[in-house]
């Protein structure tokens, strides 16, 4: 849920921020991730508790470089808001990602002082970037984020279960995968189910949860195929879709 200082309010998170993470707590994530603003307008004592992941880079969709995500805030911020871990959004590929690569690592160093887990958001996006989702720019970006000391590594799905387990397998940290373009349920859920058969460690969905017609449902059938191995049809039917 960080796509508000990229894009502003979109369908989902236009205001109401705390009613959106309760549905999605409802359906069982493990947390949600965004910016300070969510911790100060949404996340905590609302409803069922939830962890709380605050991203520390951004641009935003009006920049003329807005592939260069910047330091908006710290680890120690994320320590006095007892935040459950930090992420970081890094594009490989892109004319600034030496700059990027640079706040990895300091971000990183910061994390192993404070004893805070880092999520780092790998993606291959730039001037040297033809397909997004080729596993041969996908196993690098991924990997660049375990070299550096992240701790669970995002990064796109690379279109089917072999060329993923590519992925998973050069990538020393646990990898999970971003939602990508608007899916169907059922798509969602197979393609959610292909990679953790092939050793993804799970998902992080936006738009695709909260743009939802039913977040709450959406959640509790990704739980169900993440945490509990169900198949998809019965994750499907379990939730009455």
């Amino acid at each position: 849920m960080d796509h508000g200082l990229t894009l502003g309010p979109i369908k989902g998170i236009e205001r109401n921020l705390e009613d959106m993470i309760n549905k999605i707590a409802l359906g069982g994530a493990n947390a949600v991730l965004g910016h300070i603003g969510i911790p100060l307008y949404g996340h905590r004592g609302y409803g069922p508790d939830i962890g709380l992941i605050l991203h520390l880079s951004g641009s935003t969709s009006l920049s003329p470089e807005s592939n260069y995500k910047v330091l908006v805030n710290n680890v120690l911020e994320a320590v006095k808001l007892g935040a459950d871990g930090v992420s970081l959004h890094i594009n490989i590929g892109t004319k600034t990602d030496p700059e990027m690569l640079e706040i990895l690592g300091n971000v990183s160093r910061e994390c192993r002082e404070f004893g805070m887990p880092l999520l780092a958001m790998m993606y291959p996006r730039g001037e040297n970037i033809d397909n997004e989702h080729d596993v041969q720019v996908v196993k690098i970006a991924a990997r660049v984020a375990a070299e550096l000391g992240a701790d669970i590594v995002k990064t796109n799905w690379t279109g089917d279960p072999d060329s993923f387990k590519e992925v998973v397998a050069g990538c020393m940290a646990p990898v999970i995968i971003a939602g990508g373009v608007k899916a169907s349920m059922r798509e969602l859920l197979e393609v959610t189910k292909q990679s953790i058969e092939v050793g993804g460690a799970g998902v992080a969905y936006g738009r695709n949860v909260f743009q939802a017609e039913d977040p709450t449902k959406v959640v509790k059938a990704l739980y169900l195929v993440v945490h509990k191995n169900y198949e998809v049809s019965e994750a499907i039917k379990e939730i009455g879709i």
